[in-house]
């Protein structure tokens, strides 16, 4: 019976890995993408909406951030992309459980899955970042997409607009990957809110015309 498991996992295994060889190459280079593969859900069960481990509301308001992915033409969302997000804690570290494996022992274990709903809407919960102790790097949330038929890619991160390590320099210099990153917080009282629309293909190389 082990043995029947095993080789059911195996082929499995496989028939991901040609799935995704058959992907449409897109983005350049992009170290860690990979570990949106690493999701604990399969992509066909994710939920649009994400409570990252550090999300609570004890003694702490959390950080909501949602928004709708748009295809290319930036008006028709777009459904079944999967979002992986994930930053470091608040004292500015990576910081993975005990026992960690693959990619999460360099993301750290702040980091959680989305797949967008047929309204192109995503949502997820955590709390605010802080930025590397000793740089000028604004706090950041990593985010990459996958989409049906290409390989995976990153974006532009979340930054905060209230973040003084964003300086009108660093604001100049970002790609808009996705469109832009830069996010307005609005304190709802047990919580912050912020909004992230995304236009898939925007500023991202080989990507195609009609994909």
């Amino acid at each position: 019976m082990k043995n029947q498991v095993c080789t059911l996992l195996v082929v499995l295994l496989l028939v991901a890995l040609k799935a995704h060889a058959q992907d449409k190459q897109v983005g350049g280079p992009c170290e860690g993408c990979e570990a949106i593969h690493e999701s604990p859900v399969p992509f066909d069960k994710l939920d649009m909406l994400a409570k990252l481990p550090d999300a609570t509301w004890t003694g702490k308001k959390p950080l909501g951030i949602n928004g709708i992915v748009y295809k290319a033409d930036g008006k028709t969302p777009a459904p079944n992309v999967i979002l992986y997000v994930y930053h470091t804690d608040e004292t500015g570290h990576y910081v993975a459980k005990k026992g960690a494996t693959g990619w999460e022992r360099r993301h750290g274990s702040l980091r959680g899955w989305m797949r967008t709903n047929e309204k192109g809407e995503y949502k997820f919960v955590t709390l605010r970042p802080a930025p590397y102790p000793g740089y000028s790097d604004p706090a950041h949330i990593h985010v990459t997409i996958k989409e049906p038929g290409l390989t995976e890619y990153y974006i532009d991160e979340f930054v905060f607009d209230d973040d003084p390590l964003l300086t009108p320099a660093k604001r100049q210099k970002l790609d808009n990957r996705g469109g832009s990153g830069i996010l307005k917080l609005i304190d709802a009282g047990n919580m912050y809110k912020a909004e992230r629309h995304i236009y898939l293909g925007r500023n991202i190389p080989n990507y195609p015309v009609h994909p």
